[in-house]
């Protein structure tokens, strides 16, 4: 213990010294740092996807490193500073965690779960459940945490059956508008509909949908520049290959996995 408390110390005076004498350190703000955090949690997020724990150790320290900086920059103007930032989330976890530094009984992670919400909801004295979903969160992202949000105050399917059916109904409504030739707003909206609701079924049947979609998306790169290499190799341009013909080097690629 005592040497992470030493580490940290050290990383503490480092970013004193630097807001002091680095031309860099000492022109930056909390809105100038903002935009690189934004690209250091992305960072962050490729090396747990590559499931690279070298990676993410270097990721989380560049991170650790932007919440210091936030804290330095506002202690000069006696906002707050590194000490308020712990004691702050200390505090939260305590009071979030009455199952373990209280007397509440749960029986599982989902009870968990919907308690914090609850205790969240209280805290902040939000007068809508959905208050806490920040509106810039991309669109996948922002409905699974809507669909949590609203089930944990009990608004919700009971079984996994259930939203199924819903998904084939939005499927269906999407179809038919299509195949009426309905306006693009009408297909926008029931592609909105369909795609939640595949949000929601994949929540109950506990698959994270934004994980499922990178790692598809991952599959597919991988496919595809197999398919390109073999182009190379056949010294034939990708444009100028059949579709049968790229369908061979797809399925090789395929059977690779």
């Amino acid at each position: 213990m005592e040497e992470k408390i030493a580490a940290f110390q050290r990383l503490l005076e480092i970013m004193d010294e630097l807001r002091a004498k680095c031309p860099w350190d000492k022109k930056q703000t909390i809105e100038s740092l903002r935009y690189l955090t934004i690209e250091e949690t992305y960072e962050l997020s490729e090396s747990i996807l590559q499931k690279d724990m070298d990676s993410i150790k270097k990721e989380l320290g560049d991170l650790m490193l932007h919440l210091v900086f936030y804290s330095k920059i506002a202690s000069e103007s006696n906002s707050f500073d590194i000490k308020d930032v712990i004691e702050n989330i200390i505090a939260k976890l305590i009071h979030r965690h009455p199952h373990i530094f209280g007397n509440v009984e749960v029986k599982d992670a989902k009870e968990v779960h919907d308690n914090w919400e609850r205790i969240k909801l209280l805290e902040k004295g939000n007068k809508s459940v959905l208050s806490g979903v920040p509106a810039g969160l991309p669109a996948m992202v922002k409905a699974y945490r809507i669909q949590e949000k609203a089930s944990g105050v009990g608004f919700d399917w009971e079984k996994p059956e259930q939203v199924w059916e819903k998904v084939l109904e939005e499927l269906n409504e999407l179809k038919e508008v299509v195949e009426g030739k309905g306006d693009h707003k009408k297909k926008e909206n029931e592609l909105g509909d369909l795609i939640f609701a595949i949000v929601n079924y994949a929540r109950f049947i506990e698959v994270n949908p934004e994980d499922a979609l990178e790692g598809t998306n991952r599959k597919f790169i991988k496919r595809f520049r197999h398919l390109e290499e073999s182009a190379r190799e056949l010294k034939k341009p990708l444009h100028e290959m059949t579709l049968a013909e790229m369908d061979v080097y797809w399925n090789e690629a395929k059977r690779a996995e």
